[in-house]
């Protein structure tokens, strides 16, 4: 109950508000009030042991301020992140948008973030022993043939303190960001953070596996292509899938709302999310793995992505809606307690 209560007033207050509140109460020691049951529903991949298979996205924690406060909202996993070398403010505001009729988010944040040192420093300080993983991005001043070094920095400050990492070349709120996902630019950042990874083990005796975020907005030769990249340079798995920049025509929201430019979210994102997800399984093959996210509201959305080949999912939007009920919810639909 206190939970619901705490959900409606956030949603009473301008989006970006209502965010920061909730990242500052999941921050402190109020959010032992939202405490939600831990359930083993264990998943094991890329050498890693999920506690269960629902995860938090990145993109709702940019800085590891609420980890401890998300640890106990029932999740297998918690990504954190995006992070860039330097801080950053991302773009004016207003910058964050619900689309209240269509269980939607419209978001032009930019990697707003403390930079990865401040990163660093709260991970060190959480409690959290679950499985983590960090989200890197470029900063925005970084030129794409020097994103390379941006995401190497990042690698190298914070692949021990974390299971996995995700390189993030799929945000459409970063100028020319997700040209890094085309031709030889990929070719050349993938091969760049392999090195690095396994210069990494080598001095830490640590291996800490790579993800490469991409984008549903793309066709689908450039997600053979993409699918093809990745698996080439030896990198761990994919997340299927960003937001998108499209817009439905299904959309019943203010159209002032529907316009506003940034990556939509939530549940117009997932037959598309899933077309993606789908080709990327089919061109990755049975084995690699793959995290899936975009669309999850309820928990039948959470199986069609794992029918569809994921084999993890992570929510966000879904979980500003709905809390931790949901993390729940597919997980008791999941193994069977729950199926109707």
């Amino acid at each position: 109950m206190l939970e619901f209560l705490a959900r409606k007033t956030l949603q009473a207050l301008p989006a970006e508000t209502a965010h920061n509140l909730a990242i500052k109460a999941l921050g402190s020691p109020l959010s032992i009030f939202t405490q939600a049951k831990q359930i083993k529903n264990p998943v094991e991949l890329m050498g890693i042991t999920f506690p269960n298979p629902v995860g938090m996205a990145a993109g709702f924690d940019k800085n590891g301020d609420a980890i401890d406060g998300l640890a106990r909202q029932g999740f297998g996993f918690i990504e954190i992140g995006t992070i860039t070398p330097k801080p950053q403010p991302g773009n004016d505001r207003p910058r964050l948008f619900r689309l209240g009729c269509d269980n939607a988010i419209i978001n032009r944040m930019g990697f707003n973030n403390k930079g990865i040192d401040y990163l660093v420093k709260q991970v060190k300080k959480a409690k959290y022993k679950g499985v983590l993983g960090i989200n890197i991005g470029k900063n925005k001043t970084t030129p794409n043939d020097k994103a390379v070094d941006d995401y190497v920095h990042c690698f190298a400050k914070a692949h021990t303190l974390c299971d996995y990492i995700t390189v993030n070349i799929s945000s459409p709120n970063t100028p020319d960001l997700r040209e890094l996902q085309n031709d030889q630019a990929l070719v050349e950042l993938l091969s760049g953070i392999k090195n690095q990874q396994l210069l990494s083990q080598k001095n830490n005796e640590k291996y800490t596996p790579v993800l490469v975020k991409i984008s549903p907005d793309q066709n689908e030769q450039q997600l053979e292509f993409m699918v093809q990249q990745i698996k080439a340079s030896g990198l761990d798995g994919i997340i299927c899938t960003n937001t998108t920049i499209d817009r439905p025509e299904s959309l019943k929201s203010d159209a002032q709302v529907i316009e506003q430019a940034g990556g939509l979210s939530g549940q117009p994102l997932y037959q598309k999310s899933n077309e993606t997800l789908r080709l990327v399984r089919k061109f990755a093959g049975d084995d690699f793995p793959i995290i899936a996210v975009g669309g999850i509201i309820d928990k039948k959305d959470a199986l069609e992505k794992f029918r569809l080949g994921a084999n993890l999912v992570q929510v966000y939007t879904g979980f500003v809606l709905k809390g931790s009920s949901l993390i729940t919810q597919i997980n008791d639909y999941l193994s069977g307690e729950n199926t109707q």
